[in-house]
């Protein structure tokens, strides 16, 4: 399985509109950061995590030419905006688009984009086929078994996936001890550290660390990242073993 960081930026993305810092404003790559979205690839199944307003520039950057389904963590804008590009794919297929998420998720799509679950169809709209997630219930895409994970985004609930070896966890500031034991085992974890300062709904660098040591996983890699955190040279190379900081690009093969 190759999983690939097709962004791993906050909602605002990286660098911010009108910001002159030193994140903002350097030459390293790593510190250009798209919303948050990782694809993963098998020799089976061809699936994106969060389809959000970068959504369009990720599948061109990374050249996914084939993709079977998007799977969604939450209703978040960042998360959700860019689903309207899956009409790429439905011309090439000429079949929808598999798209998994809870029923909270699913509100939010019809609200987002009314015009393609509407009765009047317009030609060229977006074609999807609507899969529910119940969060204690794992499923399968093209053999591929995923096993969802509740988490916390303050008041909000979030879904992180484990996929075999691998974890992937974003938006979140609480873990309940029952969803946390589904991460132990696995090889790879993602999780979310937004900044060094406290925020109400995501953990903050040394929160995320904490994490990723609790866990017992033997390395994990940061996403969701804010220009507050620091430059990615600075902050990786004062992390611990086996933690450091992704970024936009990064491939990993399980």
């Amino acid at each position: 399985m190759k999983v690939t960081f097709l962004g791993t930026g906050t909602s605002q993305g990286v660098p911010l509109i009108g910001c002159d810092c030193e994140v903002c404003t350097s030459e390293d790559k790593r510190n250009n950061r798209l919303r948050s979205s990782i694809w993963i690839e098998t020799d089976e199944v061809s699936i994106v995590i969060d389809s959000g307003p970068d959504f369009r520039y990720q599948m061109l950057r990374a050249n996914v030419r084939k993709l079977d389904a998007i799977v969604f963590t939450h209703s978040h804008k960042d998360h959700i905006a860019g689903m309207d590009d899956v009409r790429a794919y439905n011309f090439f297929s000429k079949k929808a688009m598999n798209v998994y998420a809870t029923e909270e998720t699913q509100e939010a799509l019809k609200r987002e984009f009314y015009y393609v679950f509407h009765n009047k169809q317009y030609p060229g709209i977006p074609q999807v086929d609507l899969h529910t997630i119940n969060h204690n219930d794992s499923f399968e895409i093209n053999g591929l078994s995923i096993q969802p994970i509740l988490v916390k985004h303050m008041y909000m609930d979030v879904l992180g996936f484990r996929i075999g070896d691998f974890t992937y966890i974003t938006d979140a500031n609480y873990i309940a001890p029952e969803e946390f034991d589904k991460i132990k085992g696995s090889k790879v974890l993602v999780l979310n550290a937004l900044r060094h300062e406290k925020h109400p709904s995501h953990y903050t660098l040394e929160e995320a660390i904490e994490v990723a040591k609790a866990s017992g996983v033997k390395q994990t890699y940061f996403t969701h990242i804010s220009h507050q955190l620091g430059t990615h040279s600075e902050i990786d190379s004062q992390l611990p073993d086996g933690i450091n900081l992704s970024y936009d690009g990064l491939t990993l093969e399980l």
